[in-house]
């Protein structure tokens, strides 16, 4: 980790393009060029938007998997098994199943079951991208905050589970009093490790929308891969990576320090 990351620190310092090869020493010249880019501010917007989203989609559709799974259900762990089975599926090979199998405007399965019930095809990747990027990484997310968050639920003692029931307290009372915060210290686990993968989410978004339209579906990463192989500037895209590690440090750090205090209380 540290060689790679020096480079990338070096190359932000020079003029390094593909074409034209190293130049000399330029030294924030590279961080100027990133910031004052038109598409920075649009890329920043569109990563805290996707990050925040696929977190509340994440933890709420997670919260319901688990508490499902914790059920004695009939066929319960072919449920578990169905719910857990998108955390197995590698992120380029899931964007495409939801790109070609389901969200294809012409030959997806939401297509036919649209023209079915006499519904106009939506086509998601036009009209709402960002929509179904949040969709499919919440999909290969979910699994993970469920797993989490089940591993607390069957750790509630069920004597206060009991207790609560014979004192009249019925499904969301016994939710909010005694679930939510048993789970709330698995929340925030979850919280930190997602957030700290999401800012690097980058194949789902090229193989889906390649950043658009225009500017639509283009994060931090994306903006940094975009700088460097597309328009050959390994210097600016340097900028980019240090400046994207230095905001996710930033942010864990917040988030630890958040989880610190809801553990300690």
């Amino acid at each position: 980790m540290i060689l790679p990351l020096g480079m990338t620190i070096w190359f932000s310092l020079i003029r390094f393009s593909l074409l034209n090869g190293m130049g000399g020493f330029v030294g924030l010249l590279n961080y100027r060029y990133f910031i004052s880019d038109p598409a920075f501010l649009t890329a920043l917007l569109n990563t805290l938007v996707f990050v925040g989203s696929v977190l509340v989609v994440s933890i709420v559709a997670g919260t319901v998997a688990a508490l499902i799974m914790d059920q004695p259900i009939f066929g319960r762990g072919l449920c578990r098994l169905m719910i857990i089975s998108p955390f197995f599926v590698m992120p380029t090979v899931g964007a495409l199943l939801w790109k070609n199998l389901l969200m294809d405007p012409v030959s997806g399965l939401f297509a036919f079951l649209a023209s079915a019930l006499g519904i106009q095809p939506f086509d998601w990747f036009a009209r709402a991208p960002m929509f179904a990027i949040i969709i499919i990484v919440s999909w290969q997310w979910i699994p993970f905050a469920a797993l989490i968050i089940l591993t607390a639920l069957q750790s509630i003692d069920d004597e206060q589970k009991e207790a609560a029931e014979m004192d009249g307290a019925r499904i969301i009372p016994l939710f909010i009093w005694i679930v939510a915060p048993h789970i709330a210290r698995a929340i925030t686990v979850v919280v930190l490790v997602e957030t700290i993968f999401l800012l690097s989410v980058f194949a789902e978004i090229l193989v889906t929308t390649n950043g658009g339209p225009g500017l639509a579906t283009t994060t931090l990463a994306f903006l940094v891969y975009t700088q460097g192989l597309l328009g050959f500037d390994v210097g600016e895209a340097s900028a980019g990576g240090v400046i994207a590690v230095i905001l996710a440090n930033i942010v864990a750090i917040f988030l630890i320090r958040m989880i610190g205090k809801n553990l300690e209380g």
